[in-house]
């Protein structure tokens, strides 16, 4: 932005932020004019016998200028004005059931409501005020239907404009004021309501198949169940540090120890962790565990999962990617193995036994700016990660991953260098991931005694020593399939937007009050 063009719009919403000060003070004072009056501004109950989208259903064709004769008392907000001597009109609208904003127009006239009652209104309802109006249903001379009022109170005074649509709401204001960005565009209450029907879809989808949903602890002693870096609390009735849990996975484990063979937990997890267009510190993950399965059971039902929400979603079986990619879900998702597909991408044979500096080399010859003190195992996930997952579009089960991927997974049953698990990719990002579980409880405490070691040497991501679960593996695990699936990508990946869009209210660095 140049020198010239940054002034403007410092200018612009130096203006701006002057106008709703202004507009505000003003505000403030019609607030006390109706208290002075003795009228609340903020009444406890008013008279509502029908909603707004109850009258357009209950009266959907009526002719211009006809009268019903049915009065009734409605509510809404107030996002269009227009005044025009003796009548006034007047749009209101309410938060909609299925992400719709329905409105309605209202016309008050001297003749109906009085010229005190007409007067009133013009001097004391702003955009944004919820009002309740009593009057008949009718259609307006152009063909409108709109309730005329013979009476109508203040249900809320607002005291801030509204935003305007464009102009006033820029994309980092409409996350920080999400409340303002749902009265304004509905294509934001659109996105509560889909994300509300995914998780419905994704809990169905669960239960169908025999699975119960439990809560397991937020506020846990031992951070565990994935490599990340873990938020801190203090918890002072024991004296003791806490961590909020970076994932639900051990104590869903105890669990299917104790015989609860399938079950499933949809809850925030926190990693304090960077923040981008697919990462956020606080997001929502479903974990589902189920006696005697393995990876290969999870994979039936993360795509069942995901074919259902995907309809609950109405977007049915081909997503339309805002990168111009068609994705089909109802043909079959393809297997690809890790090193088999890091070597297509590399154009160099991977395997297991590459040594690190050949890795090195490779990463150098794309270009690739990577810790040359990773180990082998993490060298390839990085050229993974940088070279191969991008560029899968259609949904692909990666699997056969190194041990170092994934250490609460069980070894592969034929080569033990690599473990059961796989990763669903689609449209160039993880969306879940699942493993034929580790219930050995010996290789488990080596495992995670490694990581234990990692993590006093320094590595903040490794995870802590949990005897309380490796005790519960001690009482013997039946063979168990795991799945864990980051709810706010499943949102992303059906509705074509970022993680910031798909959480209601996302994360985000302080501002000043106004």
């Amino acid at each position: 932005m140049s020198t010239t063009n940054a002034a403007n719009a410092k200018q612009t919403a130096g203006d701006g932020a002057a106008n709703t000060r202004d507009q505000r003070k003003v505000r403030h004072a019609k607030r006390q004019e109706l208290l002075d009056a003795g009228i609340q501004a903020y009444p406890v109950e008013i008279e509502r016998t029908h909603s707004l989208a109850q009258i357009r259903e209950k009266y959907p064709n009526l002719d211009a200028g006809e009268e019903t004769g049915d009065i009734v008392s409605v509510a809404g907000r107030i996002v269009f004005q227009r005044n025009t001597g003796k009548l006034a009109f007047a749009t209101l609208q309410e938060g909609g059931e299925s992400g719709d904003h329905p409105r309605l127009q209202v016309m008050l006239s001297q003749a109906r409501v009085g010229a005190e009652g007409l007067d009133s209104y013009k001097r004391l309802a702003d955009l944004g005020d919820h009002i309740a109006v009593t009057g008949e249903v009718i259609a307006s001379k152009r063909g409108e239907l709109s309730i005329m009022a013979d009476s109508w109170t203040m249900a809320s005074k607002a005291l801030r404009p509204l935003p305007v649509l464009h102009a006033d709401l820029a994309d980092e204001t409409r996350v920080r004021q999400r409340y303002a960005d749902l009265i304004v565009r509905q294509e934001a209450a659109e996105m509560v309501h889909k994300r509300s029907a995914v998780v419905r879809s994704v809990r169905r989808a669960l239960e169908d198949q025999g699975y119960i949903e439990v809560e397991t602890p937020i506020l846990q002693l031992i951070h565990g169940g994935a490599q990340a870096r873990p938020f801190e609390t203090h918890l002072n009735a024991f004296d003791q540090t806490m961590t909020l849990r970076i994932a639900t996975e051990l104590y869903l484990k105890r669990a299917v120890v104790g015989g609860i063979d399938k079950i499933f937990e949809i809850g925030r997890v926190f990693r304090n962790e960077g923040v981008d267009s697919t990462h956020s510190p606080e997001f929502t993950m479903l974990e589902a565990y189920e006696a005697y399965s393995d990876m290969y059971g999870m994979a039936e039902r993360i795509r069942g999962i995901i074919l259902s929400a995907a309809e609950a979603c109405g977007v049915g079986k081909e997503l339309q990617t805002p990168e111009g990619n068609t994705v089909v879900l109802d043909e079959p998702w393809e297997w690809k193995e890790f090193y088999p597909a890091v070597s297509e991408a590399v154009g160099d044979q991977i395997t297991p036994d590459t040594p690190a500096e050949d890795l090195l080399a490779i990463a150098k010859k794309h270009q690739l700016d990577v810790d040359e003190n990773l180990d082998v195992q993490q060298l390839a996930m990085e050229l993974f990660d940088e070279l191969v997952e991008p560029r899968i579009i259609q949904p692909t089960f990666i699997y056969h991953y190194p041990q170092a991927a994934q250490p609460l997974a069980r070894p592969h049953r034929e080569d033990p260098r690599m473990v059961e698990a796989w990763d669903l990719i689609i449209n160039g990002y993880e969306i879940g991931t699942a493993f034929s579980e580790l219930i050995d409880p010996v290789i488990q405490r080596e495992r995670l005694t490694a990581q234990s070691d990692a993590a006093a040497a320094g590595d903040e991501e490794a995870m802590q020593l949990d005897h309380d679960f490796l005790r519960a593996l001690e009482y013997g695990a039946p063979p168990t399939g795991g799945l864990g699936m980051g709810v706010d990508r499943l949102v992303m990946l059906l509705t074509g937007t970022g993680i910031r869009e798909t959480i209601l209210f996302p994360l985000l660095k302080p501002e000043g009050d106004e």
